[in-house]
């Protein structure tokens, strides 16, 4: 049986970039007693979710609903709109980038992956996993692609790995420059309410999200955002599909009903998130955007007074969801992590893939505020000290005078 250890002096602090700490009242919310699937009130909790949905994807088309990880939202944007053999090309800014484009091969679609072309002396091995996608990049590779056999151009919008995010709109511009008639397919499962999104206003075709980043909930929900475009494709798409078929989701959702058992509960929670991050009261996603914004600045305000390098590179991407914390050569960065949950019981977010062990990441997204990131500062600060990293200041300190010296423009909604 498992068993979680009892925390006597208060709450753990749980500053990976997600799963993000979900709410007392969300999970209020998620413990109302379960209802039938087919009846009218359902009916009712579904029309809800997804205009909530679709207003926090900043679309006016429909948005697919799946009881299941972002890892399956990825699937599902794949197989509704590819056939097999399909030529995709992909765009590697991080371990979810990577990820993403091992499935597609595994989906039996041939797959071309960009990166970064410059060079980086902090990461010889991955270059690409410190600055955001090339738009230009892909607008050379399309232009050259004269008989259009590329079917989809897939991008990262907020790495989680590494704490970039990429410019999507800029991405659009270049396909549309090389006058190619691919899909652009985007993966915005961190990003989704936290960082500014526009699926219409950007013209994407698909955008990949999930429920346990900046929306506050458990893992257990992700979503497709469909375009017209989109949806056309799926019509003579090959692939196999039949869970993730976007067809008869899209009907049923006129009713407000699925057509598999759907998790009620955490619809009710969805439900209970869209009305906190919308709420007009508190700015809408506007206020949660500039939210995030502001806890990144303070975040990096701190890092950069330890004298510690920030994954991102490129200041014109760096991501509102979270930072990477670069270790200095031959610490190991796991080693810092541990000594920072040990003592001072605060999750911070592993290095991936190729920076495992070279870097740590903090979570600076959902339901948190000033406090709850000076309280993780601190104990990042300690556990650096403990670990024998030289500090050039005091990060708790810097970030303590950002806070105090640019205050939010509007609070966040109250938990209760």
């Amino acid at each position: 049986m498992l068993t979680l250890d009892f925390h006597p002096t208060g709450r753990h602090f749980l500053q990976i970039p997600g799963p993000s700490p979900v709410p007392d009242r969300i999970l209020r919310a998620m413990s109302l007693p379960t209802i039938d699937h087919r009846g009218p009130e359902f009916g009712a909790l579904g029309l809800r979710v997804l205009g909530g949905i679709a207003r926090m994807f900043q679309t006016r088309h429909p948005v697919a609903i799946y009881p299941a990880s972002g890892t399956g939202a990825w699937e599902a944007a794949l197989v509704n709109v590819l056939s097999p053999g399909d030529a995709v090309l992909m765009f590697e800014t991080g371990h979810f980038a990577s990820l993403w484009n091992r499935m597609a091969t595994r989906l039996g679609l041939n797959t071309e992956v960009l990166a970064y072309k410059g060079k980086d002396d902090k990461l010889p091995n991955a270059p690409g996993w410190r600055r955001g996608v090339q738009a230009d990049m892909i607008e050379e590779r399309l232009k050259a692609d004269t008989q259009h056999a590329i079917k989809a151009v897939c991008v990262v919008h907020n790495e989680t790995s590494t704490g970039v995010t990429s410019d999507i709109r800029a991405v659009r511009l270049a396909i549309d420059a090389a006058k190619h008639p691919a899909l652009l397919l985007v993966d915005s499962i961190s990003g989704l309410a936290c960082a500014d999104y526009r699926h219409d206003e950007w013209g994407v075709d698909v955008t990949i999200g999930g429920s346990q980043k900046g929306l506050m909930l458990p893992p257990g929900i992700s979503f497709n955002a469909l375009s017209p475009r989109a949806i056309e494709a799926s019509k003579t798409a090959k692939l196999p599909k039949a869970f993730w078929a976007w067809d008869e989701i899209v009907e049923m959702n006129k009713g407000g009903y699925w057509p598999y058992t759907p998790n009620t509960n955490l619809l009710y929670g969805l439900a209970e998130a869209c009305d906190m991050l919308l709420a007009p009261e508190h700015g809408g996603l506007a206020a949660v955007f500039a939210r995030h914004e502001r806890w990144g600045e303070g975040v990096r305000a701190a890092v950069t007074a330890w004298g510690l390098e920030i994954q991102c590179a490129d200041p014109s991407v760096y991501s509102p969801v979270l930072t990477g914390v670069m270790m200095p050569e031959g610490v190991d960065a796991d080693a810092v992590r541990k000594i920072v949950y040990e003592r001072f019981d605060c999750s911070l977010g592993t290095g991936l893939g190729k920076v495992k062990g070279r870097m740590f990441r903090i979570g600076h997204l959902g339901d948190c505020n000033d406090l709850t990131l000076m309280a993780a500062l601190a104990g990042c600060e300690m556990g650096l000290k403990l670990a024998g990293v030289k500090l050039a200041g005091s990060g708790v300190q810097a970030a303590m005078d950002f806070f105090a010296s640019h205050p939010a423009r509007v609070p966040m909604p109250k938990a209760a």
